[in-house]
């Protein structure tokens, strides 16, 4: 049985991996570095020895399954810990390599049957990411169209609108457009914000019509 393991925590948010480590150390586990995003991960990689990674998808303007790889390389199981929940992100994070998925608004026992599933060798589908599989594959492939709100805020991209603008004129949060955004991102397969920029300005009449 997996025991005392040593986990590296690569999510961008530095009071979720605190709460994580909390959850963690709680179960014996070890974590053996902290990440923010690539860069900050392959230093901990370089000096660290990680039993597994616990890997969040949005990391500010990056996308956590580029990171996939890297992991996979060092021979680093990886157990994605996400709010993305649509059935298009959860079969490319297994396209990529990872070895389990779990949803961040599931109970904590999920994510910690996850880590051992993972630590124990087996492939992993939490119970909301193994109901969104399962919807999919009862209805014709949609995951990947834009919702309404989503195309709203590509078109507002393109018009040059920042971040911060957009969340002013839809009267939401700012955290609330970034998460659009980064469903956005992996639902077109683009690399990043700058992408999504790009792709928002090239095709206008692509990105949707304005919302309500």
């Amino acid at each position: 049985m997996a025991q005392c393991a040593r986990i590296l925590l690569i999510d961008d948010h530095p009071a979720v991996r605190q709460g994580l480590a909390l959850l963690l150390t709680q179960e014996r586990h070890q974590v053996c570095g902290e990440a923010g995003n690539r860069s900050e991960m392959l230093v901990q990689l370089a000096t660290s020895r990680a039993d597994m990674a616990l890997l969040d998808l949005h990391l500010g303007d990056e996308s956590g399954l580029d990171l996939i790889g890297d992991l996979r390389q060092q021979g680093v199981p990886v157990l994605v810990y996400s709010m993305f929940e649509d059935a298009h992100t959860i079969r490319r994070v297994f396209a990529e390599g990872a070895q389990g998925y779990v949803c961040k608004r599931e109970v904590s026992d999920a994510l910690l049957n996850g880590v051992r599933e993972v630590l124990e060798g087996r492939s992993h589908v939490s119970p909301v990411a193994a109901q969104s599989l399962l919807i999919s594959e009862q209805k014709p492939d949609d995951e990947s169209a834009l919702s309404e709100r989503e195309q709203q805020i590509i078109d507002l991209l393109g018009q040059g609108c920042s971040n911060l603008e957009i969340a002013e004129k839809l009267a939401i949060g700012i955290r609330t457009v970034e998460s659009y955004c980064a469903r956005a991102i992996e639902k077109l397969g683009l690399k990043g914000m700058r992408e999504l920029r790009r792709h928002a300005i090239q095709n206008p009449r692509q990105s949707g019509r304005q919302g309500k």
